[in-house]
């Protein structure tokens, strides 16, 4: 497959292009970069302000007014319009970035084969045919069909909405249809967590996944929010009942044979007095007294309208990952091979929270606590996570681990223990084997090993499990249906099941147990959605995680899953605009949704008349804060095209702000 894609783009994947032919297919497809178009000047943006109907009918009663003499009147309106459209202007060149930070997302260097050697250059000359090294912390400088990889995990957590790394090979991938991750392919933007690879640029620029998100941003535009389209309406029923005016008395006026230029001038003043020139100040005023007040409660309000449109919202589409959650794995459940069951509570990368085991008649804690300290060894010694001053540096997986251990005062066993050989965690293998030695010893501790992984792949390797007494006893295939029956338990929950084992030789080991890792809601996110619903305002919740992850976070955070439905992106796919039309208001939870996905659930809400909002943290939700009727971004991890292309961005990230 690689040999082909190779043959295809006529490249020697050890020598990559020569410098000649590079320049030849940079003329052709352009630079590896998202063209913006060329930005009026500020004097046009100023002068398109006064197509309002209202201004415009303002600027002509201040017209009208000088030739009549009216030059107070006229001065007071004149103020009132450059008031008022310069506080538009301003928020207006505030608020039109969004698709000039899609151009952050392609890294300024990379490293790249041409003619034999690695140069490190601009990543907007790369072409496709390219050959491009990656190592950790890379940025992918554009979409890669990867030919040599090791142990390559990439955060595409802002691309697709999911929170665990995506574990990549050099396989050709049969994926769903929809679905955008596929593992041989990795796309411009994302991140490099861990391990390096080799692979063919495929696609440049506006050619790449994230060019489809370029393009549709360009495409959309933001709606008008409902207080614009009144004012609107205002303006232009004003302008109507002032033509009406102007002419009734004109018509009465010839018809009772009085000077028609008399009466032409009564019906102008009648008309210009009946003109509200202070009400685009009124309204000013108090949408600015707003915007003050939402910033109080650390609210970026980045248009003044967006204040009156929260109010009238009644669907909020919200993402999962990192709007609803707080996009970092913790490991929630513990089970022990010998039964005993451990609640972890706390969030993030840090000691915060306990390891609070459940008391059993009949049950030894001092045991239960060594079967659990058992397992939290094999999880800190399987493990190559880093967590320094609440920051992880590693895989969020591993970085629950790391941080269960600390809660339970565990300390971190990998500076007295000897990393003697590692098999890395694969999508074939689903697990990560370490053999370790202990530095010091009195010759009694041996070799030994430590697995972590998918519970279906581990247990046939155990040979003998840690029963309630805390000693080894012989697995027999009962437990072994037990053991799985658990982990089943716990994935019902929306949890990922992490089997942990331990033993002197890798196809005799030693069964500990499991432990559950989700991403965990936010705190006070329960109660704003219970808030919300009770204010009549619907929240349904857009996700790219699989269905039982998805209904589980869903029933977590208070959402109606059991008498309403749940849709995938595929299915959304395959249904006209009519067909969710109708079924749209009974779902409130979508799985497997890609940005174009999210866009056409916003479009078939506000077909039903509704007012949407749509919150958000990743370029995966740039196109659907946009089109939304107001925008709502996260300020602390939200990624910089969601803040630009937001009407409001959340400070602390808080969901409940925005009640």
């Amino acid at each position: 497959m690689t040999r082909s894609v190779a043959e295809r783009l006529n490249v020697d994947v050890r020598r990559g292009l020569s410098w000649r032919e590079a320049n030849d297919r940079m003329n052709f497809v352009g630079p590896n970069e998202f063209q913006v178009k060329e930005e009026d000047p500020l004097w046009k943006k100023y002068i398109e302000q006064f197509q309002n109907p209202l201004i415009l009918l303002l600027l002509g009663s201040a017209v009208v007014s000088v030739c009549m003499r009216q030059f107070d009147d006229a001065i007071s309106i004149t103020v009132a319009i450059i008031i008022v459209v310069t506080v538009a202007f301003v928020q207006e060149y505030r608020s039109e970035k969004s698709l000039e930070e899609l151009n952050k997302l392609v890294p300024p260097t990379c490293n790249c084969v041409r003619e034999g050697s690695l140069e490190h250059f601009l990543a907007r000359n790369l072409v496709p045919g390219d050959i491009v090294h990656l190592d950790v912390g890379d940025r992918v400088p554009a979409d890669l069909r990867l030919y040599d990889s090791t142990d390559l995990a990439i955060d595409e957590s802002s691309f697709t909405g999911e929170t665990e790394p995506a574990m990549k090979s050099i396989m050709p991938n049969k994926a769903a249809a929809g679905r955008v991750n596929k593992d041989n392919i990795a796309f411009m933007g994302t991140l490099v967590r861990c391990g390096n690879a080799k692979g063919i640029v495929v696609s440049t620029g506006e050619r790449s996944e994230f060019g489809d998100i370029f393009r549709m941003m360009q495409a959309e535009e933001s709606p008008k929010t409902p207080l614009q389209k009144s004012m609107d309406a205002l303006g232009g029923q004003l302008s109507l009942y002032s033509f009406c005016i102007i002419g009734f008395i004109m018509v009465t006026g010839w018809l009772q044979g009085k000077n028609v230029q008399e009466m032409f001038t009564i019906g102008v003043s009648l008309a210009v007095a009946a003109i509200p020139e202070g009400l685009p100040i009124v309204v000013t005023v108090t949408l600015a007294l707003g915007v003050m007040r939402m910033a109080k409660r650390n609210a970026i309000v980045k248009k003044l309208p967006t204040v009156e449109t929260l109010g009238c919202v009644n669907v909020i589409c919200s993402d999962k990952t990192g709007t609803l959650t707080k996009n970092e794995m913790t490991v929630t459940t513990i089970s022990t091979s010998g039964g005993h069951i451990a609640e972890v509570t706390g969030t993030g990368y840090n000691a915060r929270g306990d390891v609070q085991l459940r008391a059993y008649k009949g049950r030894d804690l001092d045991v239960a606590r060594m079967g659990v300290n058992s397992m939290l060894e094999v999880g800190l010694l399987c493990n190559n996570a880093v967590i320094r001053d609440d920051v992880l540096y590693g895989q969020p997986t591993e970085g629950a681990l790391v941080a269960c251990a600390l809660k339970y005062g565990l300390a971190d066993l990998r500076d007295t223990y000897t990393r003697l050989h590692e098999i890395p965690f694969s999508s074939e293998t689903k697990m990560m084997v370490v053999k370790c030695a202990p530095k010091f010893s009195d010759g009694n501790l041996k070799e030994e090993f430590f697995v972590k992984g998918a519970i279906e792949k581990v247990l046939p390797l155990c040979t003998q499990y840690i029963d309630s007494a805390g000693n080894y006893a012989p697995m027999t295939k009962e437990k072994q249906n037990d053991f799985l029956a658990e982990a089943y338990n716990i994935g019902r929950m929306g949890l990922r099941t992490i089997a942990l084992c331990r033993g002197a030789r890798l196809e005799a080991l030693a069964y500990c147990g499991a432990c559950g890792v989700c991403d965990p809601p936010r705190a006070g996110v329960r109660a704003a959605v219970s808030a919300l619903r009770r204010a009549a305002v619907d929240v349904k919740m857009l996700t790219g995680d699989a269905r039982p992850t998805a209904l589980a976070i869903a029933q977590m955070v208070g959402l109606e899953v059991l008498h309403s439905q749940s849709l995938s992106g595929e299915q959304l796919e395959a249904m006209s605009d009519d067909e969710l039309d109708r079924i749209i208001d009974t779902v409130s939870v979508f799985y497997r949704v890609t940005p174009k996905h999210k866009l056409t659930i916003v479009k078939s809400l506000q077909r039903l008349g509704n007012i949407v909002g749509m919150t958000g943290d990743g370029v995966n939700d740039g196109v659907a804060l946009k089109r939304a009727d107001i925008g709502i971004a996260m300020g602390k991890n939200g990624t910089d095209v969601c803040k630009e292309a937001a009407d409001m961005i959340l400070v602390d990230d808080d969901f409940a702000t925005i009640m």
